[in-house]
């Protein structure tokens, strides 16, 4: 049995760079939903649940074994010389991805979709139910057998030298796409973290983010893995995605910068998506005996229909801004083969077959319709 019972899914070693005095004991919150700062919150009461992974003590010994590798990377990067190492950028990456995966947040997105998929399909009982224990088991395993996807990404850590922090939240490692969000190739598509143009984001201290990003398409200018920002628009654009990404809860370090918290939220909350997946349902049209054509419908219409298509959709946060340090590569390129797999990164393009390779150019519209989007 495991032998903790209050279990975090965000870690208290990753917290302690935002409590007060980095002493892991309290911190501040602000609340979204009341648009209220709550000043000197107890840390173990924060992003924990009574046996949140279940009571698999090897389980719970393998994700300690990630949160000590990073804890002490992080102290070597924040004490040490601004020149990152290969063992720093695995670890980063691995945490990032296990971080990714199991916050509550993000299974509670998947109890919600396995809700809506059994619903639509008429199937019912606990066979058929999914518990936000049973998706973060799923999310544990996904993380085994996927732990390498995120490999290839470089890694670079922006070091911030404004007087405004750098937040955190209840779901800090996010995944976005830049180029994916700004191209018409791409418009009828979602990304994920196998996709060209993947933007990852974990702020590790207010002074300090992460960034994972895909060499391929962009450039960011660093020296050593480590570039700078000097202005206040850039720290609201990283923070931009805390945002809109997390469940309910922003994090800072210091009460006195609760005023900017504030209104930098102010700025964007209308950007904020008002669901995070969306499922879509298709019913069978018409047949000629060689091909089936499919008409999108609402749920009601679908139930009384035999034949059906169910496809669930990423709905992806749209930053109004981005951080100017993030740059386009010159002669950029992703790789696609026209098919529902999308755009993929080449690292991923060894068990695929008819990809090839195309310029970054972003077109707002399609250059056949000037009309399109």
């Amino acid at each position: 049995m495991a032998s903790n019972k209050n279990q975090h899914f965000v870690p208290r070693c990753y917290l302690r760079e935002f409590t007060l005095s980095s002493e892991n004991k309290a911190i501040n919150v602000y609340n979204i939903d009341t648009n209220r700062c709550i000043p000197k919150a107890p840390v173990k009461n924060q992003c924990s649940r009574d046996y949140f992974y279940g009571k698999d003590e090897k389980l719970e010994s393998a994700i300690q074994l990630v949160e000590s590798a990073y804890a002490y990377a992080l102290r070597d990067i924040i004490n040490g010389p601004r020149q990152l190492t290969d063992g720093q950028t695995n670890v980063l990456k691995r945490f990032w991805l296990l971080q990714y995966l199991r916050t509550e947040a993000a299974s509670r997105r998947s109890v919600e979709t396995n809700k809506g998929l059994t619903e639509v399909a008429g199937l019912q009982g606990d066979d058929f139910s999914l518990g936000i224990k049973e998706a973060v088991q799923m999310a544990m395993k996904t993380y085994a057998s996927n732990m390498n996807v995120i490999d290839d990404l470089k890694i670079c850590l922006i070091y911030n030298k404004t007087d405004f922090p750098f937040v955190t939240s209840d779901d800090p490692a996010v995944l976005s796409n830049k180029w994916h969000l700004n191209d018409w190739r791409t418009r009828f598509g979602s990304f994920g973290l196998s996709t060209c143009g993947d933007l990852l984001f974990l702020p590790l201290t207010p002074k300090i983010m992460c960034i994972a990003y895909d060499s391929d398409v962009y450039s960011i200018s660093n020296k050593d893995g480590w570039a700078t920002i000097s202005h206040i628009n850039d720290v609201k654009a990283f923070n931009e995605h805390q945002f809109l990404n997390c469940r309910a809860n922003i994090f800072l370090k210091n009460v006195e910068h609760q005023s900017f918290v504030c209104e930098s939220f102010d700025e964007i909350s209308h950007h904020r998506p008002h669901e995070r997946h969306r499922i879509n349902y298709a019913v069978l049209d018409c047949s000629n005996g060689k091909y089936s054509t499919y008409k999108v419908v609402d749920l009601a219409e679908a139930d009384g229909h035999q034949q059906a298509i169910i496809h669930t959709e990423t709905i992806h946060h749209r930053p109004a801004t981005w951080p100017s340090v993030i740059g386009w590569r010159i002669n950029g390129r992703v790789y696609t083969n026209r098919s529902g797999l999308g755009y993929l990164r080449e690292y991923h393009l060894a068990e695929h077959q008819g990809f090839y390779k195309e310029p970054i150019t972003l077109r707002k519209k399609h250059p056949k319709d000037q009309n399109n989007w």
